[in-house]
This record gives structure tokens, C-alpha cells and sequence, in this order.
């Protein structure tokens, strides 16, 4: 398989692109490159590899939630240059 100079424009063409022909002679060299590299991989015998989406094991970390004990609400208040006892009061951001 190989990318020809008319399919490197026509990506250009889709990605809004514009590129002079010494960069697209590039290009299709660089591409064709990358596909000879790709087509490596089909010669080795993968037949009893197991199909895999990570390369290494995953497990889940999520954890159960426990409550534990915080600061205080008038420590955790103390530096606020504004509150209102039990709250942070901050600039309005959004409309």
C-alpha cells in the first residue's frame, strides 16, 4: 500500500490545509514511511496472543467512600475574605 501526491492533497484539502509541492512530495515520502513501518507488524504470528485493549493489567481503584474527620468549619473559614459563617461567598463567574 502507498499514498499517492493526489491523496496527500485531498487530506490537506479535508484538514484545511495548504501545503506547496515540495511539502506534499514530503509528506507522501514521510506517509509511506509510516505504512511500510505499520506493515511490519503482519508478519509476525499473533495468532495466540490474546486480543488486548492495555498493555498491562487494569483493575478498578476506586474505593468505598469513608467519612473522616476535617477541619472545622470556622478554621476552614478563617482566611476567607468572604463568608458567610458556614460558607465560602465568591464573585458571581457565569450569567
Amino acid at each position: 500500500m502507498s499514498i499517492s501526491l493526489d491523496q496527500v492533497r485531498h487530506i490537506a484539502l479535508l484538514a484545511r490545509l495548504e501545503f506547496g509541492d515540495t511539502e506534499l512530495e514530503k509528506f507522501a515520502s514521510q506517509l509511506n514511511s509510516i505504512l511500510q513501518y505499520a506493515e511490519k507488524i503482519n508478519e509476525l504470528d499473533t495468532e495466540s496472543v490474546m486480543p488486548t485493549a492495555h498493555a498491562i493489567p487494569m483493575a478498578n481503584v476506586f474505593r468505598e467512600d469513608e467519612v473522616k474527620p476535617s477541619l472545622p468549619v470556622e478554621q476552614a473559614l478563617q482566611n476567607a475574605p468572604v463568608h458567610n459563617k458556614a460558607t465560602f461567598i465568591v464573585p458571581k463567574v457565569a450569567e
